[in-house]
């Protein structure tokens, strides 16, 4: 399965979420390391709802980028 992740730059920081997946986020230094950590976290996400017995929702989320002139 293929996850959407969004990637956020903060002050001192980068932060990662999955909008299919609430409650299931990352930070990390760099936008690289908070890629790797959503990846990690993902899959730590997953195994816990499978244990738990819920269903693993699928990947609906998508984006797109939309060209603005201010």
């Amino acid at each position: 399965m293929r996850y959407m992740v969004v990637i956020e730059e903060g002050p001192a920081s980068f932060g990662a979420y999955v909008p299919d997946l609430p409650g299931c986020i990352a930070v990390g230094e760099t936008s690289e390391e908070a890629l790797q950590l959503i990846q990690e976290a993902i899959e730590f996400h997953i195994e816990g709802l499978k244990e738990e017995g819920q269903c693993i929702p699928m990947p609906h989320s998508s984006s797109s980028f939309v060209e603005v002139h201010a």
